[in-house]
């Protein structure tokens, strides 16, 4: 499966096409699926342009997103700086009406283990967020782990010898515990496509988009997020 991430924090700085508006991202959403996208990873922004879990602007992202790609699992971040940050970033979320089809939830972060139980009482899919062997450690702990959707492997180490090693020792506690969910590895900047491929190479699902980096496998600057979606596409062949 690969999923487009299509936004997360990112600013115009980064790349003037990255999607705040829920029109601009229900239109990335439709040419990242007609570019080989099968689920889709967006951070809702609110009228200033930063990212927002109130109801409103997540309800008009989702609706937008899903009228442009029906059937298309969308999933939203719910990271700890959203405002408004920290665990107050709860409240939030439980007076969402529109539901996301899932949610990445971050093993780093002191909430985690709330933040499942909340998001599962509301009918919702987890990707459990893990950046460490400590993030796995502490997953593979908890009562309602094999709930979830899927493990979501994210390496943010830039050296790519790094971060495989990180997601080699993160897979290595999944399997001692012998956890079966499915799982997504990416990278971030400079490991993105290093992850990619490894991704393709153990046949784990994958994420690719302007949240993770601009640059095409080439290092070429991306046009847009379809460009990149095509671009994992025509890699995932060789696979």
């Amino acid at each position: 499966m690969l999923q487009a991430c299509l936004n997360g924090g990112r600013t115009r700085d980064f790349h003037a096409a990255v999607p705040f508006t829920a029109a601009e991202l229900a239109h990335d959403a439709a040419q990242s699926v007609a570019a080989g996208a099968r689920e889709l990873h967006v951070h809702p922004r609110g009228a200033d342009g930063a990212e927002s879990l109130e109801p409103d602007d997540v309800a008009q992202a989702i609706l937008a997103i899903r009228t442009s790609v029906p059937g298309i699992p969308v999933g939203l971040s719910t990271h700890w700086r959203i405002p408004p940050g920290g665990k107050a970033r709860q409240r939030p979320i439980e007076q969402w009406s529109v539901l996301p089809d899932y949610v990445s939830i971050n093993l780093i972060e002191e909430d985690a283990a709330e933040m499942i139980s909340l998001v599962l009482g509301k009918g919702m899919g987890i990707e459990a967020g893990l950046w460490s062997v400590s993030d796995a450690e502490r997953f593979v702990g908890l009562p309602d782990a094999a709930k979830c959707l899927r493990v979501l492997i994210e390496i943010n180490e830039q050296d790519a010898e790094e971060g495989l090693s990180a997601a080699t020792g993160i897979i290595s506690v999944l399997q001692q515990a012998d956890f079966t969910l499915p799982i997504l590895l990416h990278g971030d900047e400079a490991s993105v496509w290093p992850m990619f491929t490894e991704t393709m190479a153990r046949g784990y699902d994958s994420r690719i988009g302007l949240e993770d980096g601009r640059l095409l496998p080439s290092g070429k600057m991306a046009t847009d997020n379809a460009d990149i979606v095509r671009a994992a596409v025509l890699l995932a062949r060789a696979y």
